[in-house]
């Protein structure tokens, strides 16, 4: 049904950040019989919330237009459409990262609760690379997906043990070897002597440095962060061993 544009809100818990230079690209080329319909739900109160089109939305407001046409759903919980917008997207216009982990959140989608509780835990979050807060969003995610939130735990836990807090010690290529070496051989590690081992090999910018010059080296450099994650698993396997007798290595 046509719906007055004026009457939708957004909720950002269950929606991307809107953009609005996109916005206005669409705004700037739009043709008004080409715009499809929008995805709403409307709650209990009666307001209604853009689930997926809120671009579209913005560059009709933008043009002056006063309605839009909306597919409109009753009775969904705010984890509801957060789901729902994650299905509507994930074949098209793919989030950015950031914002389909804060709307994983609001739909309980176990991968992003479990991942946000031990960062939680850890008193970190996820965005802009600091102290306290790791930009390698992709790589977190993928290590609570491939070896579990324990794994991740732990995998914190050694980094911030080796080199404490700080940007580098939070870089997605070491947090993923470590995750990598903790979920093939967790078992057989104590992490406060891993910890103590990657300490004595160096502080986490030279890790990272000698992670991209390897990476280089065999060719694979600049081909995205798995080389990189597996040159730091091999050079955690290489602290781990040092000093050890042979048959007490793991061989990576």
């Amino acid at each position: 049904m046509e719906i007055e544009i004026s009457d939708l809100n957004i909720d950002p818990q269950a929606q991307r950040t809107l953009n609005e230079r996109r916005a206005q690209a669409i705004a700037d080329n739009i043709v008004p019989a080409a715009i499809g319909s929008i995805i709403v739900s409307q709650r209990e109160d009666g307001s209604l919330y853009i689930v997926d089109g809120q671009h579209r939305w913005r560059a009709c407001a933008l043009c002056g237009m006063r309605t839009i046409r909306a597919e409109i759903h009753f009775g969904l919980t705010q984890a509801q459409e957060a789901m729902l917008f994650l299905i509507r997207n994930r074949e098209s216009h793919k989030p950015r990262p950031i914002d389909e982990y804060h709307v994983g959140i609001t739909g309980g989608v176990p991968l992003f609760v479990d991942t946000d509780r031990v960062l939680e835990k850890h008193s970190l979050s996820l965005g802009s690379t600091s102290a306290n807060t790791i930009g390698a969003i992709a790589g977190v995610l993928n290590i609570t997906d491939r070896y579990g939130a324990a794994i991740l735990d732990r995998t914190l836990s050694v980094a911030e043990a080796a080199w404490g807090r700080s940007p580098d010690t939070w870089d997605g290529g070491l947090l993923g070897g470590i995750g990598m070496f903790l979920g093939r051989w967790g078992d057989l590690v104590d992490d406060k002597e891993l910890g103590r081992k990657m300490l004595a090999m160096g502080p986490a910018y030279r890790w990272r440095s000698n992670i991209v010059s390897m990476s280089a080296v065999s060719g694979f450099g600049s081909r995205g962060t798995g080389p990189r994650v597996f040159t730091a698993y091999r050079l955690v396997a290489d602290a781990w061993n040092k000093g050890r007798k042979a048959e007490n290595r793991i061989e990576a």
